[in-house]
């Protein structure tokens, strides 16, 4: 018979594992941005202009339903950019639209959002009124959280993070700022690795827990010594960026090069904004 503490400490060394293992490959991993896909083909530039757009777009309507068809668009655009839809759900719905549909739940009773009843239930001697405001405006902020996530992450995922880097600064973002993000990006990599080394180590040493004490000394331990290596690899890794060259302005072997099919895309994206904006507020 299987030991429950024992299923336990597997649930949480694979949960800790996985999670570590999902830091790497968010941060250095570049495949479906190599991938010859629509997306990838655009220049930078011009695709972060276009989902900037449609970013304040999904922002600014107040309709689900018109949120919902940019949502369905965000899909067909990563379809054709050769991106797993299973993954992208998974790295688009799972955490934040989730979290924010947390959030909202309270909105849906009448007794935060008063209106027309649309369903009442009774559970151990409280009674409850979802209305439907609160169900509406619910709704709402789900979807326009997780078409917002969704845009994001598909600009990331289909943009190489140098290029992402060079259309900031070419936007005029201030240079701390890039250095910044460029620095955290390179850091957490190296941190996830350094964590998921030590964990191996204490594992292959210590083994087996068995006393709540001697667990609680080696965590204390652990995170004693992981805040000292992190403390001197963030300055390594500062250091080391610039005795290779690095001021803080991102560098790339080739130039973005402008071409018909940018163009037409940027009027596509435009007309899109424009229609969506128009039926939302006019019609």
């Amino acid at each position: 018979m299987s030991n429950p503490l024992h299923k336990r400490r597997d649930f949480i060394e694979r949960s800790m594992l996985s999670a570590l293992s999902f830091i790497k490959e968010a941060t250095l991993s570049e495949e479906y941005a190599n991938r010859k896909g629509f997306l990838q083909s655009l220049d930078p530039r011009f695709k972060t202009i276009s989902f900037l757009a449609f970013l304040v777009t999904a922002v600014s309507l107040k309709s689900a339903a018109l949120i919902g068809t940019l949502y369905g668009f965000c899909l067909i655009l990563a379809f054709f950019s050769k991106i797993p839809i299973r993954k992208f759900f998974a790295r688009t719905l799972l955490f934040i639209p989730l979290f924010s549909l947390c959030i909202v739940l309270p909105t849906l009773f009448g007794i935060v959002t008063p209106g027309e009843p649309v369903w009442s239930f009774h559970v151990s001697g409280i009674n409850g009124i979802i209305t439907r405001p609160g169900l509406d405006g619910a709704v709402l902020f789900v979807v326009r959280i997780a078409t917002s996530v969704s845009l994001v992450v598909l600009l990331s995922l289909t943009t190489r993070h140098s290029e992402l880097l060079k259309v900031l600064r070419l936007f005029g973002v201030p240079q701390i700022f890039v250095l910044t993000v460029s620095m955290c990006y390179r850091y957490l990599h190296l941190f996830a690795t350094m964590v998921e080394n030590i964990f191996t180590a204490v594992k292959s040493r210590v083994g087996v827990v068995s006393q709540q004490r001697h667990g609680q000394k080696i965590v204390a331990w652990n995170i004693a010594t992981t805040w000292n290596r992190t403390t001197h690899m963030s300055e390594e890794v500062y250091m080391a960026m610039l005795s290779r060259g690095y001021t803080g302005e991102p560098r790339l072997l080739s130039e973005f090069n402008a071409t018909p099919k940018d163009w037409l895309w940027l009027l596509c994206a435009i007309i899109i904004c424009s229609g969506l904006f128009y039926k939302g507020y006019f019609l």
